[in-house]
């Protein structure tokens, strides 16, 4: 037992890993806590599903037009400087967020701004972030800093609405708020004193055109089968159904009759279900069974999502959720894997920026139309809707995905899972 949680907690070796993973833990808490808050803040000021929906489709929106340029300034500037600059921009964010909300002042065209601003500093931040992990650890431990840093994520996610739905039920939105900005100052303290191992070599034309950069990447994914039918997916998960969570403080109140403490119970279970899905993927050395885990893992999240807006309890809802959870993570993950497994060393970082466009970039869109949809028609009638179609995405996954793939070692992949699912 001791040998093999030390096989999985072996990247923790490393003094900067550690400091790394010590301050997201910190930080991604409070970050979790904001996401919950802000989401029930918007609710109460504007008790409409639209509203949601427009929020989600204003953080995101600078995804859709900037997100393909995101890892080329992480190339060209440094990681941990990038990160700096951007964990500073978002304690700002959080601290105006909280003095705002706690003095009474707030309106929902400041919850606006503020996201949008934050949304165009995510841009740049996630994908530094991705990438940086790979500066602190050896190769062969790569693979396994994936799976613990994947973990870490899950797990904030676990706590941190939880704990955010009883801290609004008691004192307020404002308080998350302030605790999320205090939690940026551990991750920039850590950052400023760990040091770097080694840097990362700036990948051929990073210098070059922007757009002939990205050009290359899009031409190198989408003319390879595999890799096409995994973003296409991924596009669908987050246009049809990721969106449903903005829409979890209107099943709270109208659905289940309870307040923000409920809310973030069911949040709670969500990440309950995706801490399960990144440790079932840890101990994996191959790419073997991988294509069809993530094809039934997208078929999962399709019916998950189904039974959560046919469900009229609390439990079995939080019990769907949870099957969410557990499938949202399991296909993003393995998809995670294999891109970065099987694209070539030169073109990585560029894969790594369309996968995160495929639910930064996409997800503007699938905001605002299920926002659209629930407000017409209802929560539940837009979410099951949105199950439906990542049902039909996972089929069309299957009809195109080649179900065997080159034998690699997972500890060729260089950064981590993503952990904005």
């Amino acid at each position: 037992m001791r040998r093999h949680l030390g096989r999985i907690l072996r990247s923790l070796a490393y003094r900067d890993f550690r400091i790394y993973f010590c301050g997201m833990l910190v930080s991604m808490t409070g970050t979790w806590m904001q996401v919950m808050a802000q989401m029930w803040l918007v609710y109460r000021l504007s008790r409409s599903p639209f509203m949601l929906g427009l929020v989600g489709f204003v953080s995101s929106a600078p995804a859709l037009a900037l997100g393909l340029f995101g890892s080329i300034a992480a190339d060209r500037w440094g990681r941990r400087r990038l990160i700096l600059v951007t964990q500073a921009l978002c304690f700002a964010q959080a601290l105006a967020l909280a003095v705002l909300t706690m003095t009474g002042a707030i309106q929902l065209w400041h919850i606006f701004a503020l996201s949008f601003l934050l949304g165009i500093v995510m841009v740049f931040d996630l994908p530094a972030r991705q990438a940086f992990v790979a500066d602190l650890v050896e190769r062969d431990d790569m693979g396994n800093a994936i799976a613990l840093n994947s973990s870490l994520i899950n797990i904030t996610r676990t706590v941190g609405p939880s704990l955010a739905g009883f801290l609004v039920s008691f004192h307020g939105e404002g308080i998350c708020f302030l605790l999320n900005a205090a939690s940026y100052l551990a991750m920039i303290g850590g950052l400023l004193w760990m040091k770097e191992r080694r840097a990362a070599a700036v990948p051929a034309g990073a210098r070059g055109h922007p757009w002939r950069y990205v050009r290359r990447g899009l031409d190198y994914a989408f003319g390879r089968t595999d890799m096409a039918a995994m973003l296409l997916m991924l596009s669908l998960l987050s246009l049809a159904g990721v969106p449903f969570l903005n829409l979890i403080p209107v099943f709270a109140d109208r659905v289940f009759g309870t307040d923000a403490r409920g809310a973030g119970l069911l949040m709670g279970a969500m990440g309950v279900g995706a801490v399960a899905g990144a440790l079932s993927l840890a101990r994996r050395e191959s790419l073997r069974g991988l294509p069809g885990l993530a094809g039934a893992a997208g078929a999962a999240f399709g019916a998950g999502i189904i039974l959560f807006s046919l469900s009229r309890g609390f439990l079995p809802a939080a019990a769907a959720m949870a099957l969410t959870g557990w499938s949202l993570m399991t296909a993003f993950a393995a998809c995670n894997t294999m891109l970065q497994t099987l694209a070539e060393d030169e073109m990585r970082g560029r894969i790594m920026a369309l996968f995160t466009f495929t639910f930064m970039g996409v997800a503007p869109i699938g905001n605002f139309l299920l926002g659209a949809a629930a407000e017409s028609y209802g929560a539940p009638a837009a979410v099951g809707c949105g199950g439906l179609v990542c049902l039909a995405a996972s089929w069309v996954y299957f009809r195109r995905m080649p179900m065997i793939l080159p034998e690699r070692p997972l500890s060729r992949v260089p950064v981590p899972l993503t952990e904005d699912l």
